[in-house]
Order: structure tokens, then C-alpha cells, then sequence
């Protein structure tokens, strides 16, 4: 090893030291809105070689950052090697060997079921009896690259921002869950579709609300979203159960009628301002819509306000 690599394994080292120390002082107790975290102990070994058969009764996971070695876990055998991250299941007898030394990462974690919710507490109580132990080749997976992240924060100082250390902290230990769980992935093409969905017609809503004043046509909201009019008409009537052009008249009808409502402004500039054209046309619209012109709407709220103001 030339001394520039001697030097650049020290650097990595000492930075792996002082992010160490910060995170077994400000994130021991990670505190999460489904599920939170004891931390046992945040570790650095940059020279792991062998050590006996024995267990815990909580998670241990470990992060390879250089190295060889073999991992044994209830009578398998698992090779080792930079990029690897593998897990320590609560009370299995595992134990590591290394001939040549291994640098490791490691986070020894369990759940605390008071404060954590039902639903949470039996994801992890199911990472317990996974089978899914090593993950090879895992540099470039969330859990690396969140893991990479926390080191690389908590070894220049930042131990004046403890509340982001701790959430970063708890992201990196909410991802074990992913990376180790052997349900499957929530991908199947059902739920991209109800995502995708979902998440079309709420795009479009916001649309429609921040440029009502337009001229709003399907084809133009459909080409802002890059998706096709069909697909766009029909997310309207299957997911709201109206079509297009009734959910735009209704939008503007009800903006019209908080501006009636909230403001003096002159019902021809309202009739602009919520895209109904003229006034003829914004009139015919809201009497149909709402039972009332626009003109006896504005009255009859501001007799309603009077009444209430004089019994206040």
C-alpha cells in the first residue's frame, strides 16, 4: 500500500472516529411519527478480524467499507467484501471472521413499543425471522449512500444541528426495513397506476386553481401534465365523477362566490378574474349554478353579515 493510500484510509478513518463520538451522543433515541428507536451503540472498527460465536438480543447491522471476511449466521455461510451490508437478527448466534481485517460500519438498534405504533412494531418484529441477511455489491442502495451521508455530516462538525442528525439517523434505520425485509416491494403495476393517477389529477387540480382566469381547455392542461386528453378526461369522471369542463365551471363559480363574498370588486372585473367571459355569460353561469344572481348573491351575504355584526 503506497503512503498516498495509507493516508487516505487514515483520513477516512479519522473522520469515521469523530462522526462516531457525535452520533453516540445525539442520536441514541430516534424518535419517528410511526415507529422510534433505541441505538445501543454507533460503532467504527477499521480493523475487524475475528471474533467468537455469540448473539444479542437486539438488530445489528454492519456496513463493509473495505475488506474480506466471512459472516456466519445460524449455520450459514456468507462472504464478505467492501460494499457489503449485512444484518444481526435479535438472539441468532452469528459471528464474523477476517483474515486479512475488515473496516466496518456498524448500528446496534432495537424498537421501543411504547411510543411506537402496532402496524410498525410487526414490520420489524418480522425482519427478525428474515432470511434476507447479506446484501453484496449495496454501495450505490439508499441505505449506503444515507449511511455514507450521516458519517461524512456528523465527522465536520455538525453536532450543533442534533435534531437533523437524529432524523437523518432514523431515516438510515427505517431503511434496514427495506433493505432487508423479504415482502415484497409495493411496485406492482396496480399501485404505480393509482400513484400515477392520483398524482395526475392533483397536478391538474392545482392547475386548473392557479389559472382559472385562462382560457382552460383539456388539450392545455392534458399537454402541461404530458399526458393524453383521454387519459386526462378520464381521470375526471372516474375519480371525481364530473367531466372536465362541469369541474371547471364549478371551480369558478365558487371562486366568484368568495369574491362576492370577501371583496367590493365589480362583478365584470370578478367575471374576468375567475375566466366566465362576459357578463352576460358569468351572470347566465352562476344563476344556474347557484339559484341567485351574482348581484342578489353579494346583497343577500352582505344583509347576513350586517344581522350578525348587530347581534354581536
Amino acid at each position: 500500500m503506497s503512503n498516498e493510500d495509507i493516508g487516505g484510509k487514515f483520513v477516512v478513518i479519522h473522520s469515521c472516529k469523530l462522526s462516531e463520538g457525535i452520533l453516540n451522543q445525539y442520536a441514541t433515541r430516534l424518535i419517528g411519527e410511526e415507529i422510534c428507536f433505541k441505538v445501543h451503540y454507533w460503532g467504527v472498527n477499521p480493523g475487524h478480524f475475528n471474533n467468537i460465536l455469540h448473539k444479542h438480543s437486539f438488530f445489528e447491522v454492519c456496513y463493509v467499507l473495505s475488506g474480506e471476511g466471512l459472516y456466519h449466521d445460524q449455520g450459514g455461510q456468507f462472504q464478505l467484501k467492501k460494499g457489503s451490508v449485512f444484518i444481526s437478527r435479535p438472539n441468532i448466534q452469528h459471528q464474523i471472521l477476517s483474515e486479512s481485517g475488515l473496516f466496518l460500519l456498524f448500528v446496534a438498534f432495537e424498537v421501543i413499543p411504547d411510543i411506537s405504533k402496532d402496524d410498525a412494531i410487526r414490520k420489524f418484529d418480522k425482519l427478525s425471522t428474515t432470511n434476507k441477511i447479506l446484501i453484496n455489491s449495496a454501495d450505490d442502495t439508499p441505505t449506503a449512500l444515507i449511511w455514507r451521508a450521516l458519517v461524512e455530516y456528523t465527522s465536520i462538525g455538525g453536532a450543533n444541528e442534533c435534531g437533523f442528525i437524529s432524523n437523518l439517523a432514523n431515516t438510515l434505520v427505517l431503511s434496514f426495513h427495506s433493505m432487508f425485509s423479504e415482502e415484497k416491494p409495493r411496485t406492482e403495476h396496480h399501485e404505480k397506476l393509482f400513484s400515477n393517477r392520483s398524482s395526475h389529477l392533483y397536478q391538474a387540480k392545482l392547475f386548473i386553481r392557479d389559472n382559472l382566469s385562462d382560457q382552460l381547455r383539456l388539450e392545455h392542461v392534458a399537454n402541461n401534465l404530458h399526458i393524453s386528453t383521454r387519459h386526462l378526461s378520464r381521470l375526471f369522471s372516474e375519480e371525481l365523477g364530473e367531466s372536465f369542463s362541469n369541474y371547471i365551471r364549478r371551480k369558478r363559480i365558487e371562486e366568484a362566490a368568495k369574491l362576492l363574498e370577501t371583496t367590493n370588486i365589480p362583478i365584470k372585473e370578478i367575471a374576468d378574474l375567475t375566466g366566465c367571459g362576459s357578463v352576460h355569460s358569468f351572470t347566465r353561469m352562476f344563476t344556474s349554478m347557484m339559484n341567485v344572481s351574482p348581484a342578489k348573491y353579494r346583497n343577500t351575504y352582505e344583509i347576513k353579515q350586517e344581522k350578525q355584526e348587530i347581534i354581536m
